[in-house]
């Protein structure tokens, strides 16, 4: 059994079954993800630099470099970088490197955006206001960082895509007598919990920023922090 989430990614949910987990997603799911990056491309200018925290293999990253002057994607998966390295290749405004999303190897005001979708919040099973904080450090004063997790009404299709990639091996089998109430638990030890825009406000609370909460798609809810 697994210890946490973080081992998870690193290892066993890296490189190429990361990828794969993406290649089985439903047709529903899949318009999750285009529409979070949708959403994200709208707060980007042609003149930032972008950060994305938890950055996988780069699966975002070719996109979000369309409309950015540079983006840097950072990740504590050595196999996944090795990967996107291999498979998206590096152009002239992508960089990845290896890194931990609560010591972030950067200046403090040096990024335009930071982003970390699609859940990472929680399935980085880190401290979330030490992920806060230190997001809110590299950005700079009129920036933007975006944080997003599930809806609530997307429940039953990310639940399908979780049970795909169940059967696929890629995760371990899914416990349904605990998961539940937004939660995915496997009984390997995996845990995929989520947010509510509570929880989002509760958090932001120490810090001094201006905060928007807003749902996408009817599968994504989005904390936008704007550093002031």
């Amino acid at each position: 059994m697994i210890e946490n989430n973080r081992e998870y990614y690193k290892e066993k949910l890296s490189a190429e079954r990361l990828k794969k987990c993406y290649d089985i997603a439903p047709p529903r799911v899949m318009q999750y993800f285009r529409e979070e990056i949708k959403y994200v491309k709208h707060w980007i200018d042609n003149n930032d630099i972008v950060l994305e925290l938890g950055c996988g293999y780069g699966r975002i990253l070719p996109d979000i470099s369309l409309k950015a002057e540079f983006v840097i994607g950072i990740d504590n998966s050595k196999l996944s970088l090795k990967y996107g390295i291999e498979t998206i290749g590096l152009s002239e405004n992508i960089s990845l490197n290896t890194a931990d999303a609560l010591y972030l190897p950067f200046k403090d005001e040096i990024f335009d955006k930071v982003i970390c979708i699609q859940n990472g919040i929680s399935a980085f099973q880190v401290d979330p206001v030490q992920l806060i904080d230190e997001s809110i450090r590299v950005v700079k004063t009129g920036g933007t960082v975006l944080f997003s997790t599930y809806s609530e009404k997307f429940w039953k299709h990310r639940l399908e895509w979780f049970e795909l990639q169940a059967n696929e091996g890629l995760l371990g089998e899914i416990d349904h007598e605990r998961t539940g109430d937004g939660e995915i638990v496997c009984k390997d030890g995996f845990k995929a919990r989520t947010f509510a825009e509570r929880d989002f406000l509760n958090l932001i609370k120490k810090f001094k920023a201006e905060v928007e909460i807003t749902e996408v798609d009817n599968s994504s809810l989005f904390c936008v922090i704007r550093a002031i």
